[in-house]
């Protein structure tokens, strides 16, 4: 991966949703290739239960602002302390359909073992990039959104689980800054924060 690429982007900030919510991208370094840590939530949650997610969640109050929101939810998910996290950049924000503005906050963090918050994380799934970037592992659909309109859904699978929705979208932006992939059938970057 080429983090240049993605230190240069001027990223696209959201400010016409309800609520903000800042998510990491944590990277993590081994001998064999760069990583991504996601986490498989919980199905006792109310909102996307068993959906693959990057840490994070909706800010709060006391947080200084949308990177500390996303540092502070690593923390409660996965014990990830502030102190061992390497903020690198943020990347375009995106709009869910729950009305979330979501700030990803692309990092590094260290390889060890994570201890999920057992009633929002149900497990901690490290991702190899190479297998990310496997045409193999991507589909694409196009659905009609009530809302929307005709929207673009994109699926990663390895292993056992599916990357997909607002994850999956910002997925597509950070692999395709970050390396030469190229999402087969995708959105222009405008249509992102749609």
């Amino acid at each position: 991966m080429d983090l240049g690429r993605i230190r240069a982007l001027d990223p696209i900030t959201v400010t016409d949703q309800p609520r903000d919510a800042g998510v990491l991208i944590p990277i993590v370094e081994r001998a064999d290739g760069d990583y991504l840590l996601f986490t498989k939530r919980s199905d006792d949650l109310g909102k996307h239960p068993g959906q693959m997610s990057f840490p994070g969640g909706g800010r709060e109050p006391g947080d200084a602002d949308i990177e500390a929101t996303a540092l502070r939810e690593a923390f409660e998910e996965i014990g990830l302390a502030p102190e061992e996290v390497e903020v690198i950049t943020r990347i375009d924000d995106i709009r869910t359909i729950t009305e979330y503005a979501v700030t990803p906050v692309v990092a590094r963090i260290p390889d060890r073992t994570y201890k999920p918050d057992e009633r929002e994380v149900a497990a901690v799934v490290v991702v190899a990039v190479d297998d990310l970037l496997d045409d193999e592992n991507y589909e694409v659909e196009r659905r009609d959104h009530p809302e929307y309109g005709e929207v673009v859904v994109h699926y990663f699978h390895v292993d056992d689980y599916t990357i997909w929705g607002a994850t999956a979208r910002i997925l597509v932006q950070f692999l395709e800054l970050t390396t030469d992939w190229r999402a087969p059938d995708k959105m222009d970057r405008e249509d992102r924060i749609a």
